[in-house]
């Protein structure tokens, strides 16, 4: 709980129109001083000024690229309460202004692009695109370097990770206690000789102890009755040396827009996720927010790895 202090300062950051344009761009796209005073038509000391206040509040990160530093919108680590104002503000705002910005934004955004390739997304390549540079190609890609062992995926929904996951896996276990999602993994496993699609819940898993050396639990806590009861039984089938990797929405203001997808939580922060994977008895390896999702209203994802230490029963 902020002070009444802490929370007028925060507010005061958003009450500059100057600064909420900055913001709203360096959501958006990675940008320079020079590039930003290009955009704003303002004075470089004056955008110098502004993203000195932001970045000193936590809102905005930056970096070296050469002679050069980017500023972006600090997705990951912005402090609670603005992060709270800022989703407010952004989901609230139309204006002419910041529709002049963002077209500026796109012409110098096109300018840059124009200039050797390499060179303009170096040390920013997960923000552009380059034929054939996709995550899925990424993704196919990084299973080349895997070996798994036996893998449930608790909530498999049609099977589609585990027909990405089986060649590189002694074996594939695919759980959904929805009849139509197992039959749609049946009918696209059917040919995968190493997986296999049960019909079952994700808080009763119809599993011996120590059945898998690795459970995914995808997009599914959410979902769940008790989700604390779902980790809770991913660390009882797991092995000793073995791991659980989470995928989950963080802790959003949405859930209207989630409701229609069956969720029942609206999120979790990773504060939360952790002390689930601890009180499951399992050391916990990351559990953070990794990516927030450019399209409104800006989802944003927590992953976590945890392991069950071996001879943990």
């Amino acid at each position: 709980m902020a002070t009444l202090s802490s929370a007028v300062t925060t507010l005061q950051l958003f009450a500059e129109p100057t600064r909420v344009r900055l913001l709203a761009l360096l959501e958006e796209e990675e940008l320079t001083v020079a590039e930003l005073v290009t955009i704003t038509e303002l004075a470089q000391s004056s955008v110098s000024t502004h993203l000195g206040k932001l970045r000193e509040a936590g809102l905005l990160r930056d970096r070296r690229v050469g002679p050069s530093t980017l500023y972006a919108l600090n997705e990951g680590n912005m402090p609670a309460g603005a992060r709270q104002v800022w989703s407010l503000v952004r989901g609230e705002i139309k204006d002419t202004v910041l529709e002049g910005d963002k077209g500026r934004c796109g012409d110098v955004v096109k300018a840059r692009e124009r200039t050797s390739w390499p060179d303009s997304v170096a040390g920013q390549m997960e923000r552009h695109y380059s034929p054939g540079r996709t995550w899925e190609a990424t993704a196919r890609g990084l299973f080349g370097l895997m070996q798994l062992g036996d893998v449930l995926d608790a909530g498999s929904g049609d099977g589609t990770l585990a027909q990405l996951l089986a060649s590189r896996a002694k074996s594939v276990t695919c759980l959904d206690r929805n009849e139509k999602m197992a039959d749609a993994a049946q009918a696209r496993l059917a040919r995968v000789k190493n997986a296999r699609v049960c019909l079952g819940d994700v808080h009763e898993l119809p599993f011996a102890d120590e059945s898998f050396d690795h459970v995914m639990l995808f997009n599914i806590l959410t979902q769940a009755t008790s989700p604390a009861r779902v980790v809770s039984e991913a660390a009882r089938v797991l092995r000793g040396g073995g791991n659980v990797v989470v995928v989950t929405l963080a802790s959003h203001d949405h859930a209207e827009v989630t409701a229609s997808y069956r969720d029942i939580h609206p999120g979790f922060s990773p504060t939360q996720l952790r002390r689930m994977l601890q009180k499951a008895g399992l050391v916990i390896d990351s559990c953070d927010v990794t990516c927030r999702e450019k399209r409104a209203p800006h989802f944003e994802v927590i992953t976590a790895s945890a392991r069950k230490s071996a001879g943990n029963k």
